[in-house]
């Protein structure tokens, strides 16, 4: 068969129609937060929007760049430096909430490390593991080296502490390990390893062990651990079939808190309803079978390992997202991927996706 002349086109579009859709929604539940606390109900849409401009281009840039330049040590270890290098010097850093996710110029631009962490891990895995494909089986040279560096960039995002994203780049790592080879009993036990330090983060935390008591009993303290779940299950309930329409939800209103962010999803719900949440679902759908099949029919191991690594990403924090919204996860700070306010997850979500176009471009 003849090698695809352009890019994936069903991925392009399913891509812009899922930013269209993230800057229409970040609109409709930030317009009154926004207008309280900048005096514009554009506030927020607006720099969603330059970020988004921002990620497009860059996606089409990279959609044009042949991937085989990220193959290679010259790339691969100074982007490890760096990443290294900002997951660092972000704990130096303090927000208004305790945390440390976000290095901050001013009062108008916020980068947040955690994100390029991600695509970053995904290609060290598929250009450290693409030619030891035949040594899955040394625990050792293989998969103890392999293993280094998700750790270190874990435990730095840990540290901040954002443990949703340190979770999807735990998953994504061992995903990648998984299709190129790794035994499966290796998977066991670094999940019996991982599971006491993450008991002991998620119960002897304090504000984390109120939310785990709130995901199981949520109407223990509705107004307390709960209040979040609650809200968003309350939007969801009321959005009902059709929803109540586009800008009159009500759970925005100062009562589902992160309504543009982490729990954009239950805005959907209630705005448009069933089907609306129902046509959202259908565009990750598209996209992570366009993105798995490219990587099934790459024949080139580090496209094909990096086109899984950087879909799954997607489909992974996406899954995690609606999971909390919907409560059949404890509540966890992950946006849902082109649809959350978020400049920083935006737009190196693009660039992945960029790069995911320019291999599409060399598939059957």
């Amino acid at each position: 068969m003849a090698k695809r002349v352009g890019v994936d086109k069903w991925i392009f579009f399913t891509t812009l129609l899922l930013v269209v859709a993230g800057l229409v929604m970040v609109f409709s539940a930030s317009a009154v937060v926004a207008q309280e606390r900048y005096n514009s109900p554009y506030g927020f849409v607006m720099r969603q929007a330059l970020w988004a401009v921002a990620g497009i281009l860059a996606m089409i840039v990279l959609s044009r760049i042949d991937y085989s330049r990220y193959n290679s040590p010259r790339f691969v270890y100074p982007a490890l430096t760096i990443t290294t290098l900002l997951l660092v010097v972000v704990l130096f850093f303090r927000d208004s909430h305790h945390t440390h996710r976000w290095i901050r110029f001013g009062g108008f631009f916020t980068f947040q490390p955690s994100e390029i962490a991600k695509p970053v891990i995904i290609l060290f895995l598929a250009w450290f593991l693409s030619t030891r494909l035949d040594q899955m089986h040394d625990w050792r040279k293989t998969l103890l080296r392999a293993a280094m560096m998700p750790v270190v960039f874990i435990l730095l995002i840990v540290k901040q502490p954002d443990l949703g994203t340190a979770l999807v780049v735990a998953g994504v790592s061992a995903m990648l390990l998984i299709l190129a080879g790794m035994d499966w009993k290796y998977l066991f036990l670094a999940v019996a390893a991982a599971a006491p330090p993450l008991a002991a983060l998620l119960f002897w935390v304090p504000w984390r062990r109120a939310r785990m008591l709130a995901f199981a009993h949520p109407d223990l303290d509705p107004q307390g651990a709960g209040f979040h779940i609650n809200q968003s299950l309350i939007a969801v309930g009321t959005g009902g079939f059709a929803g109540r329409g586009y800008m009159e939800g009500m759970q925005k209103l100062f009562y589902l808190p992160e309504a543009h962010t982490d729990f954009i999803f239950a805005n959907i719900a209630e705005e448009l309803g069933f089907v609306g949440a129902i046509v959202i679902l259908a565009l990750f759908v598209v996209l992570g079978y366009r993105g798995l099949r490219t990587a099934y029919r790459s024949t080139d191991p580090f496209a094909r390992l990096t086109a899984f690594g950087l879909t799954t990403a997607i489909l992974l924090q996406a899954f995690f997202n609606i999971s909390v919204v919907l409560s059949l996860l404890p509540t966890k700070g992950i946006p849902l991927p082109f649809i959350s306010s978020g400049g920083t997850s935006l737009f190196f979500t693009l660039a992945g996706i960029g790069i995911l176009l320019n291999i599409s471009k060399k598939v059957d």
